[in-house]
């Protein structure tokens, strides 16, 4: 009488191994390759060659942000220490529900205190309306107003969709020679220097911003956003947007005379 049948097992248990399914085959389609890193040098004069290469593009990478902090340093400012100035320029920095974000807030905050110290007389607030439901400086406006800045010494510039095309219509369609520029800590050595090479004397003044995931963001934001900065100073590519001359600064400025 033949024994029991064996079966086939996996381990001391006895546990039955599942026979292997063919797997499913999707017509046209191959799967993904798998991604496939460059062999390393096997040489000791290759790896030192990798090292080297590596080494240069690190520094290639940090050499915009190393200009940025160089060139800007002695042109950064308190609300306490800005040198008297006819124009202030605040960047725009988003909109939470129609209202200015806690950052772009923190910002206008600082223009207004200028104002009320006597240290500004218009203030030139630049942001995106690149839609009708969202218009930065418009709300931008209406803050400052609420915060004792006077309609007729706020100027809207409708089109700064990043800080060089700001920069650039400061100076172009504006007329502005001069300003004091308001923006985070993190951001306003880059604007220093584009709004230098639009041809904008200017002090900065970085206001203080609390340590939250938008800091941080920010900060590493401004490594990368570093490069292009350093792109737009030697190109001077033209902004976005140009358009006709406008003479809203002259004007405001007349009315403060």
């Amino acid at each position: 009488m033949p024994g029991p049948r064996a079966v086939a097992s996996d381990d001391t248990w006895g546990t039955p191994i599942m026979p292997r399914l063919p797997r499913p085959r999707i017509p046209g389609f191959r799967g993904l390759r798998p991604l496939r890193l460059p062999p390393l040098p096997r040489t000791r004069e290759g790896r030192r060659r990798a090292v080297q290469a590596l080494m240069v593009l690190c520094v290639l990478a940090l050499l915009p942000a190393t200009w940025l902090r160089v060139s800007t340093g002695d042109r950064l400012r308190t609300t306490a220490d800005a040198p008297r100035t006819e124009v202030a320029i605040v960047f725009g920095a988003g909109l939470w529900d129609g209202e200015p974000s806690p950052y772009l807030a923190h910002r206008l905050d600082a223009a207004a205190k200028l104002y009320r110290a006597g240290r500004i007389e218009v203030v030139l607030v630049t942001g995106d309306n690149s839609r009708e439901d969202y218009d930065e400086p418009d709300a931008m406006r209406a803050y400052l107003t609420a915060h004792g800045v006077p309609g007729r010494r706020i100027v809207s510039d409708y089109a700064g969709f990043d800080t060089w095309d700001s920069c650039v219509r400061a100076r172009k369609i504006f007329g502005v020679h001069e300003a004091v520029l308001i923006s985070q800590d993190f951001h306003i050595r880059r604007a220093l220097a584009l709004c230098r090479a639009a041809g904008v004397r200017s002090y900065g003044i970085g206001v203080a911003a609390r340590q939250d995931v938008t800091w941080y963001y920010g900060n590493t934001r401004e490594i990368f956003a570093a490069g292009k900065a350093a792109l737009d100073a030697v190109f001077e590519p033209d902004p976005r947007f140009l358009g006709p001359e406008e003479h809203g600064v002259g004007r405001a400025l007349a009315t403060a005379r």
